[in-house]
């Protein structure tokens, strides 16, 4: 690599919306296009329930990934790691290490843990912390923010564009996380008004029940989901 490679964080207007296929499919495309991609989750918890989003990211696409802290719990990350007694890595350390990985691969994507103010650490750091912490030292970065498809989502989907926008962090769309087989006004209506309100392009929608696709399938519709990408 000619230069350091860019970070694409990945957030979402809250748990459940769909960041960790949103995750694969944004990775599958750049790995379509021949970038080298590594996949970062800072911060995963509820491994004794199975889950594990890394592996789930790896089992979509075929991507390497990497966890930097595992806790039992499905909890957020801060609440886990002191009910389990774990100190976790800092926001800082998180950065410093993805800051490593832009020397070797074009595409670092991290994805975050709940929504974007969630505490991945103990002393109140967050994941738009991490975002600004990397645009402080000059790391290339971009946002890509997960929102829900039905009511609400205008309201969730503003406020955490304006909080990544207060702090100078540049979004480069949204994109639609679970997209239902049969919208109802509400979601046909927000489709059409989240770029509105938000003032950012939404740069697709993945439909419902993408995750359970096998890597071949999923690989090949990836980029049809994300035309915006």
């Amino acid at each position: 690599m000619s230069r350091p490679g860019r970070v694409l964080v990945v957030t979402g207007t809250s748990t459940g919306v769909g960041k960790t296929v949103v995750t694969a499919a944004l990775s599958s495309v750049l790995a379509a296009r021949g970038e080298q991609v590594v996949v970062v989750k800072p911060v995963q918890t509820g491994i004794a329930d199975g889950d594990c989003d890394a592996e789930e990211v790896h089992r979509l696409t075929g991507c390497a990934v990497q966890e930097h802290a595992a806790l039992d719990e499905p909890l957020a990350p801060e609440t886990a790691a002191r009910r389990a007694g774990v100190t976790l890595p800092t926001v800082a350390e998180h950065a410093d290490r993805l800051k490593v990985h832009t020397e070797f691969h074009d595409t670092v994507v991290v994805e975050g843990a709940g929504g974007l103010l969630v505490r991945l650490d103990s002393d109140g750091g967050t994941l738009l912390d991490l975002a600004a912490w990397l645009v402080d030292r000059d790391v290339d970065v971009e946002v890509v923010v997960v929102c829900a498809a039905g009511l609400g989502t205008l309201n969730h989907t503003e406020l955490t564009v304006g909080a990544l926008q207060a702090r100078g962090i540049p979004v480069r769309g949204l994109v639609i996380g679970s997209w239902p087989d049969s919208p109802g006004l509400a979601e046909t209506c927000n489709r059409e008004d989240l770029p509105r309100v938000t003032g950012v392009p939404l740069l697709g929608a993945v439909p419902a029940g993408a995750g359970a696709l096998g890597r071949e399938e999923f690989t090949a519709e990836a980029g049809g989901w994300l035309p915006g990408w």
